[in-house]
């Protein structure tokens, strides 16, 4: 039900202005009004809609939704204007990941060192054999990981968005079949830079990997 309806408003289906009643809504989808409610009040938290009583339930416009609610990330890449929506996100991505690499190198752990260095090795074992849906697991835990090395609760945060960034490349098609070998080793070039305590080169192999990652999907939008 949240799906449907989110996904409907991100892809502009439901346009901004567009008025609902619970009623509606519940006869659409065949639900109960509890559910609709829940639904409505989940996406009103998003920033999505507005509910007022004898108003009915109101699109709002795009500035008012939370553009970092990992789900309203997803339901954006899910409709047609996915590329402008992934290269958005590669740029907030340049002012935090090179940022998070930089801190964990000065205060990662043995144990977040190793998770780093094994998901790095895990990215070239799968890279190499073209699958996909395996190296994306990797290289989500590797960025998951490096922000949460970073020892600052605001960047740990935001491993939700990231995750989506990187799901969502995969997911539609912008992926190659074989992963850059050249943007595997550089997340290997960050783990160790990371485990040496090298926090410049750490920031500046992050820098490269989100930048190989820009490039290509402004490759595949050519």
């Amino acid at each position: 039900m949240l799906d449907a309806l989110g996904g409907r408003i991100a892809a502009g289906t439901l346009a901004q202005g567009q008025v609902l009643t619970l009623d509606s809504v519940c006869a659409e989808h065949a639900v109960s009004r509890s559910v609709a409610r829940e639904a409505v009040r989940v996406l009103e938290s998003m920033g999505m809609v507005a509910s007022r009583r004898r108003v009915g339930i109101t699109v709002q416009p795009q500035q008012r939704w939370n553009v970092f609610d990992p789900r309203v990330i997803r339901w954006r890449l899910d409709g047609g204007d996915r590329t402008a929506q992934l290269l958005s996100l590669s740029e907030l991505r340049r002012g935090i990941e090179p940022v998070a690499a930089a801190l964990a190198a000065q205060r990662a752990d043995a144990t977040q060192c190793r998770v780093l260095a094994a998901a790095a090795s895990d990215m070239v074992i799968h890279g190499r054999r073209g699958d996909l849906e395996a190296y994306l697991q990797a290289d989500t835990m590797f960025h998951r990981m490096l922000l949460e090395a970073s020892g600052n609760e605001m960047l740990r945060s935001l491993h939700g968005v990231v995750a989506e960034v990187l799901s969502g490349r995969t997911h539609h098609g912008m992926m190659p079949a074989s992963p850059n070998p050249e943007a595997i080793a550089l997340h290997d070039e960050v783990a160790r830079a990371v485990r040496l305590g090298d926090a410049a080169a750490a920031e500046q192999a992050m820098r490269a990997i989100i930048d190989e990652a820009a490039d290509a999907m402004e490759g595949e939008q050519g």
